[in-house]
């Protein structure tokens, strides 16, 4: 009886809690939108190795005389490996029948959101594996630390573009900074003080995107462990995009909704990113 599929979940209800779910798995990721993506195919395996080649320098040549070849120029190999991540719901015939709301829109939203997260979630955790540093965990979050892990970036070639993730309650002592007219950092209000007071978004510094997200981890002392990072730092790989079933219950009046997906991540070079020392809002 638990195995029996039934239509308590209309086919139109059904594909509607799909779209909206899948759409707000893939959307509302950020690691797949600040990172370097890998979808693969099926039958690939639950191992994926990307090649990550080193860096070469070209040299003054002269005429008439051959060329030597580049040493070292075979690639290291970084190997993600990919995990399956689910989440399920039971949706009771009492709650379809009785709502007035948009229950499709509802249920794929919950459940969508809570895939991505869970994919954000792993991917910030790799944040703390940089070997470079910047700040400690009573250090407020400033437009000096973005300069400085621009600097560090730049300085060994890291590819653009640049992000930064970062938890809310550090963001705030940032915007702080943007938006106090006359203080001491910052003379006259800028662009990106303009932006952060009008919408509370801090924009683009030191041509480093800036992005809030509340999975930021935290550090043993309450700290938050945030990174600045060429989108090659990262790599996220998908072996199966976000695919959602249902089973109906019978005795329980009530069909599960099951959503599914298989991800991996790892940090595909090192010194393409810089990890960020934050305090919170406890001390502003």
């Amino acid at each position: 009886m638990a195995n029996e599929v039934t239509s308590s979940i209309g086919s139109e209800l059904y594909t509607n809690i799909l779209q909206e779910a899948i759409f707000t798995a893939t959307e509302q990721s950020v690691a797949r939108a600040v990172a370097r993506n890998y979808n693969l195919a099926a039958g690939a395996g639950k191992t994926f190795q990307v090649p990550v080649y080193p860096s070469v320098s070209a040299s003054d040549v002269t005429e008439g005389t051959d060329m030597s070849n580049v040493s070292g120029l075979d690639p290291q190999s970084v190997t993600i490996t990919l995990a399956e991540i689910g989440v399920m719901a039971t949706v009771t015939d009492l709650m379809l029948e009785s709502s007035p709301f948009d229950v499709a829109a509802d249920i794929g939203n919950i459940l969508g959101r809570a895939v991505a997260e869970k994919v954000d979630t792993d991917f910030a955790a790799l944040f703390s594996s940089f070997s470079t540093s910047i700040g400690n965990d009573a250090t407020e979050f400033s437009a000096s630390m973005l300069f400085q892990a621009a600097a560090q970036l730049r300085s060994v070639n890291a590819p653009g573009p640049y992000y930064c993730v970062v938890h809310p309650k550090a963001a705030y002592a940032l915007k702080k900074e943007l938006a106090t007219n006359g203080g001491n950092n910052i003379p006259a209000l800028s662009e990106p003080g303009n932006q952060a007071l009008q919408t509370g978004i801090i924009g683009n510094i030191a041509g480093i995107n800036v992005v809030e997200h509340s999975l930021v981890p935290t550090s043993s002392s309450d700290g938050y462990v945030g990174a600045v990072f060429s989108r090659d730092a990262i790599g996220v790989a998908v072996g199966r995009e976000p695919r959602l079933e249902q089973q109906r219950d019978a005795s329980l009046r009530a069909s599960e909704l099951v959503m599914t997906m298989t991800t991996g991540e790892a940090i595909l070079k090192n010194t393409y990113g810089v990890t960020l020392l934050m305090d919170g809002l406890t001390s502003n």
